[in-house]
């Protein structure tokens, strides 16, 4: 007994087997270009996700930055730097800008861990679990760096910037009017920086850690991060050849040790890595 063929015989069989493969071949790229194009929107979607959370807790800070302005205020303007100066607002807005440049300050200070934390969450499926783990003890040094920053741009850098620029306005025989505008703008601008640029070892660790820098990269980018480090230097000092080093020699100190850093945690992962690879080669 044989089995009937439909109406076009072999042949039509054969082809209408060939456009059943064909649109099954067509239904999977499409499933899979699907597939990717969702996994492209969930990263959006983290991404937007995080971003409006950073914003959240800068704003919060910001409004617990505006409960700390006056107390902040006061302590800048009994500060020895600030004595001999009388300030003068030339704005009716000068003060409320005062407030919320040192309210943005403090929003800035605390809410850095919190961004560095997000920055570790949305990188941390691409790192093995030991290297979240280690990543993840740098978010509390972020806010320790910060200060310490702060403190060395507030307490070395700004009162050596502020005398250099009176003993010039002193022997061209002029008289200092300063608008509290100006005073706390020619603060923030030399300090905030340096706070941020404290952050560089701990930027370099996070980066060797999820494998993006590496020693021998810093070292070969050496002669041009110094190039960028003395430029930085000497456009937020004063145009002396002391305070130019005197700022100049830290940040440098600052990349070498970022260097020593980095070399320690490679080190580390070239050995993890290695016996990753041999306990693979056992278990094969």
């Amino acid at each position: 007994m044989t089995a009937e063929l439909p109406a076009g015989g072999p042949f039509f069989v054969e082809r209408t087997a060939f456009h059943r493969l064909r649109a099954g071949g067509v239904t999977n790229v499409a499933g899979s270009q699907q597939q990717e194009e969702m996994s492209l929107v969930e990263h959006l979607t983290e991404l937007r996700r995080r971003l409006i959370g950073v914003l959240a807790v800068l704003f919060i800070g910001l409004i617990g930055g505006l409960y700390c302005a006056q107390p902040v205020y006061r302590y800048l303007i009994r500060a020895e730097s600030a004595q001999g100066y009388q300030l003068h607002a030339f704005a009716s807005w000068d003060g409320i800008g005062i407030y919320m440049k040192i309210a943005m300050a403090v929003a800035l200070a605390v809410g850095l861990p919190f961004i560095v934390y997000q920055i570790w969450a949305f990188v941390r499926p691409a790192l093995h679990p030991e290297e979240r783990s280690a990543a993840l003890r740098y978010v509390p040094y972020v806010f320790l760096l910060f200060v310490a920053g702060l403190a060395f741009g507030y307490y070395i850098v700004f009162p050596m910037a502020l005398a250099f620029t009176a003993s010039v306005n002193r022997n061209l025989g002029l008289a200092e009017t300063y608008g509290i505008t100006q005073y706390f703008d020619f603060m923030f601008n030399l300090v905030l920086p340096l706070a941020l640029l404290f952050e560089l070892p701990l930027a370099v660790l996070f980066l060797t850690r999820i494998r993006l820098l590496n020693p021998m990269r810093l070292r070969k980018l050496r002669r041009y991060a110094y190039f960028a480090l003395v430029f930085i230097a000497v456009v937020i000092t004063p145009p002396d050849f002391i305070s130019d080093i005197l700022v100049t020699i830290p940040l440098l100190a600052l990349y070498e040790f970022s260097v020593l850093l980095s070399a320690l945690v490679y080190r580390k992962q070239l050995a993890a890595d290695a016996a990753r690879e041999a306990r693979y080669i056992r278990e094969a």
